[in-house]
């Protein structure tokens, strides 16, 4: 395909988001009835947007939406549909050459699908014979040879059904989309200051002090964020960003919902400095950071820089910390992050003089072979001056995923220790499996050994989103049994096991009319607070199902019956399943079915917000890192790659070929680099080359057909879409103690094109 590129200079939001907005809806579907619907998006009676997971306001604006997630709604309410007529008339092996736009593009499901291995195609089912089929493999299966797999779309009753389903089965294979992401987080926030989520709120930002940016592109991946961010700088908040690549979005915003900013040339500056570090880099400037207010307290006097109260009273294992920094030379941190050691201080100063600090940060710390290690650091920088447990500080992961954290808070996890497993044997008279399942990484080990016999999977796409994807689809149609969920198209559909089934699910937008009548359902957003979505549209097809009779279908197909689960009650009234919920869970869903109507909806308990610290020691917990210095330099040849998503996306959902703000056009088979690695490598502006992985284990690995684009990146480093580069992840590149790929610094090569 045959890209253009073009630097962009203009702002996020602002003429080119409505634009952008105005070509999908004429695309997609009546602009009119999408207008209409948007809405209702993220309000108090309305459906929580399909996209993104950032925080819902009590007081939402009139147009509560972005564009990516308007998108996101506009890709859902497509008037196109994969009717069985359509697969009639192509097999899968002809939709296995199509690329993800493409097989999304064809529209939503209509019928529940089986395949036909005699034509290739996929035929049409009953619901009935498909749940007998699915139960009665499923029977035949040994129970940890089954992973049931959830993407981060499903509500919060689907996702404690689907737990339940799981463990009644006898497996805790229940990986989902928060090991590919913030699975870091998940395991360094506990150990660090004893909670699994961030402690930040939407209040919090009426009372910051700063706010500090680490590897997070607010403009693609949480757009609605910008209002804050926008309110906070008008009141002279300063934003201190670091990040590789300088994103739009983090340094120039116009509103699309302020006429006058619209109208005139007024745009709001978001990043008062901003540091380009190197991928993976952000540890040493963390050190650096915190080097510089050891230095400074120490020089202090009785005017202290750091909040020795807080440090005495609330944290553990300060002392060895800081030996470890004041160790640390500058040569090495600067060598390391790519940053020279006034920038480092000159970031600290900005820290030194608020009193109330939040540190966001997203998959640029996560995703890094010591992620862990670094969301934890960051804690540390914040621990230094008691920015945890105080009006408009805090720590913030921003997720990218719309339930993603609220699926793990109902039990979708793979770590029995982080799942009530008493109660629920208590709840539902059953024995719970006590041993640790699969995660993504092990399960795709798993598949690759040929252990797993079926894969269910709610949502998704799995086999796109996974590393070492070329391994993965052939270890994929070797699956004796695959399921899938769905609303539209996407390759693991088209790549699927021996015997697949493909069923159809109401979108989030959708009227779910059950026996009781019309249902609601609930997520958790980026910032621990539940709210209701109610679906406004008419089904896409009177075929479908909701997630939750899905699940009822599968489980009592699959299980005996047990007179303490009523699936048929639970999925003719949600609110049955919130109450059991609330069983499960007294201290975060009592009265949910009150609650969560609440405008802004109801928090959950985090007890570090109140300086309660549920870890090991009793307190805040200071990690101290391994020496940078012993780190080994990689070969002169060996780049780091950053995968990306564009603009025109979401997750591996890719709604167009541009990506606005970073200037590409018409193709995602890019490669940015900067100019400098462009010379030594002896390339030019659209060269075409192939990336190899630099992992020496014997296996191959290779995405070819890129176009050089130069980029403003820091040397050494190199960018490419996900999950195009996917395929260059070995599945052994994750984080230490989270498994979660390290898509953001794997080593490759640069190959000509006639090399590929």
């Amino acid at each position: 395909m045959k890209g253009d590129f073009h630097p962009y200079t203009g702002p996020a939001g602002g003429w080119g988001s409505v634009k952008s907005l105005a070509v999908h809806s004429g695309r997609e579907v009546n602009t009119l009835s999408a207008g209409i619907t948007l809405m209702h998006q993220n309000k108090r009676h309305g459906y929580a947007c399909p996209s993104c997971a950032w925080a819902k306001p009590a007081r939402p604006h009139v147009f509560e939406y972005c564009e990516n997630g308007a998108k996101a709604t506009i890709w859902e309410l497509t008037h196109d549909r994969a009717t069985p007529e359509f697969f009639a008339g192509h097999t899968l092996r002809e939709l296995e050459a199509w690329d993800d736009h493409r097989l999304e593009a064809v529209g939503r499901l209509t019928h529940p699908l089986r395949y036909d291995a005699t034509t290739d195609r996929y035929l049409p089912v009953v619901w009935g014979d498909a749940f007998a089929e699915i139960g009665g493999r499923l029977h035949g299966f040994g129970a940890n040879s089954a992973i049931f797999y959830m993407s981060g779309r499903a509500s919060l009753e689907t996702a404690y059904m689907y737990q339940l389903l799981a463990r009644l089965y006898g497996t805790n294979n229940l990986p989902d989309s928060s090991n590919m992401c913030h699975e870091t987080t998940s395991v360094a926030l506990p150990q660090s200051i004893g909670v699994p989520v961030g402690t930040v709120t939407l209040d919090d930002f009426q009372h910051a002090d700063a706010i500090f940016f680490f590897g997070q592109n607010v403009g693609s991946n949480s757009p609605r964020m910008l209002h804050d961010l926008q309110d906070a700088r008008r009141r002279g908040v300063p934003i201190v960003t670091f990040n590789p690549l300088r994103e739009r979005g983090l340094e120039v915003f116009k509103n699309p919902q302020s006429p006058r900013e619209m109208l005139s040339g007024e745009q709001t500056s978001i990043s008062t400095q901003y540091h380009q570090v190197k991928a993976g880099g952000d540890s040493a400037a963390i050190i650096g950071m915190c080097k510089a207010l050891l230095a400074w307290d120490d020089e202090a006097g009785s005017a202290r820089v750091l909040d020795w109260g807080f440090i005495h009273e609330h944290t553990h294992g300060f002392d060895e910390f800081a030996g470890a920094v004041r160790a640390s030379d500058w040569a090495t941190l600067e060598r390391r992050s790519g940053l020279t050691r006034n920038a480092m201080e000159a970031a600290a100063h900005i820290y030194r003089r608020a009193d109330a600090v939040i540190g966001i940060y997203g998959m640029g710390l996560t995703q890094h072979v010591k992620g862990v290690e670094t969301v934890r650091l960051l804690v540390n920088l914040m621990l230094l001056r008691g920015n945890i447990g105080r009006p408009g500080a805090g720590i913030c992961p921003v997720r990218g995923h719309s339930n993603v954290q609220g699926q793990r808070t109902v039990g979708i996890s793979e770590k029995p220790k982080l799942v009530p497993l008493d109660r629920l044997a208590e709840q539902y008279q059953f024995g719970p499996p006590r041993e640790e399942g699969l995660n993504t990484v092990t399960g795709c080990e798993a598949m690759l050994a040929g252990r797993i016999n079926a894969f269910v999977g709610l949502g998704g796409n799995f086999i796109r989103a996974v590393p070492e994807r070329d391994a993965m689809e052939a270890a994929w149609r070797r699956l004796p049994l695959s399921v899938q969920v769905a609303t539209k198209l996407n390759r693991s559909h088209v790549v699927h096991g021996e015997t697949a089934f493909l069923l159809p699910c109401l979108g989030r937008t959708e009227r779910d009319v059950q026996a009781s009548g019309l249902q609601s359902v609930s997520m958790e957003d980026s910032t621990g607070c539940i709210h209701a979505s109610t679906g406004r549209r008419e089904p896409a097809s009177r075929h479908l199902l909701s997630e939750p009779a899905i699940v009822a279908g599968i489980a009592k197909a699959t299980l005996p019956r047990n007179p303490r689960v009523d699936w048929d009650s639970w999925v003719a009234d949600y609110a049955r399943v919130r109450d059991a919920i609330g069983a499960t869970y007294p201290n975060i869903f009592h009265a949910m079915n009150r609650r969560m109507w609440e405008p802004g909806g109801f928090h959950r308990p985090l007890a570090a917000r109140h300086r309660k610290w549920n870890t090991d020691t009793g307190r805040a917990n200071f990690v101290t890192p391994q020496p940078i210095d012993r780190e080994v330099a990689a070969p002169s040849d060996v780049v780091q790659l950053m995968t990306l998503r564009s603009n025109d996306q979401f997750n591996t959902t890719v709604y167009g070929y541009d990506d606005r703000f970073r200037g590409i056009h018409g193709t995602r088979m890019v490669v940015l680099m900067h100019p400098n690695d462009m010379a030594r490598f002896g390339l030019k502006e659209r060269d075409m080359v192939a990336l190899s992985s630099a992992v020496e284990d014997g296996r191959r690995r290779m995405v070819s057909g890129l176009m050089v684009v130069p980029y403003d990146i820091p040397e050494g480093n190199v960018g490419g879409y996900y999950p195009e580069c996917n395929a260059l992840i070995p599945l052994a590149h994750h984080a230490a103690g989270s498994h979660t790929p390290a898509a953001k610094a794997v080593p490759v090569r640069i190959l000509p094109s006639y090399s590929a």
